[in-house]
């Protein structure tokens, strides 16, 4: 007898507990705010904090493909826009404490960050094109740019490969790059994942 497949609906019962794992990080900054325990420095806090969470969901996200594959569950990609939009929102996140908390929200000094700074430069080389994907992850959009919604939607890679470097970068300052190692296997594990997937699919 075959696998069961999970239905939609039942993709659709567990969406919401999801969605509320996905809150900790916003929830959490909100209670240790209100309880005073942000740290000596808040607003780094909360900069740092954001980064590593937007990663962590940008991982899961890129799992939802390799996962559903491995298990034999198509409806898990059910579970990708949603992961993928709290990429970007904790990535929003990020970016706006840097802009108003180091930047005081000063055009002036955000571009001169981008030209001066690499690993600045890197960290809106990946935003961009997040921004892009987020805005287009709509059903709406997936009619309008057809063929190309697929194109545009698999730099999500590119997208993590420059989210590690930009994470990298950031801890090349400090001397401490255990968790942009982690992450960057992880990554290269999933693209790894994918090329074997993509060349089984060729020999067949």
């Amino acid at each position: 007898m075959g696998q069961r497949k999970w239905t939609a609906n039942e993709v659709a019962r567990v969406k919401p507990l999801v969605f509320l794992i996905a809150l900790y990080p916003l929830l959490r900054w909100v209670y240790l705010g209100l309880s005073a325990e942000l740290g000596a420095n808040p607003p780094e806090f909360l900069i740092r904090s954001s980064g590593i969470w937007a990663l962590v969901a940008l991982g899961l996200t890129l799992c939802i493909t390799p996962l559903r594959r491995l298990i034999g569950q198509p409806v898990l990609v059910r579970f990708r826009r949603m992961l993928g939009l709290f990429a970007f929102f904790y990535t929003f996140v990020h970016l706006l404490g840097w802009a108003f908390w180091e930047r005081s929200a000063s055009l002036a000094l955000m571009w001169q960050d981008v030209v001066d700074r690499t690993f600045i430069t890197i960290g809106m080389l990946a935003f961009v094109p997040m921004a892009a994907l987020a805005l287009t992850s709509t059903h709406g959009w997936m009619r309008r740019l057809g063929s190309s919604w697929q194109t545009l939607h698999r730099s999500v890679y590119a997208i993590a490969a420059l989210s590690v470097w930009h994470f990298w970068l950031v801890r090349s300052g400090k001397n401490d790059f255990f968790e942009p190692y982690v992450y960057g296997g992880i990554l290269a594990f999933l693209l790894l994942a994918r090329l074997g997937y993509f060349l089984r699919n060729r020999r067949r």
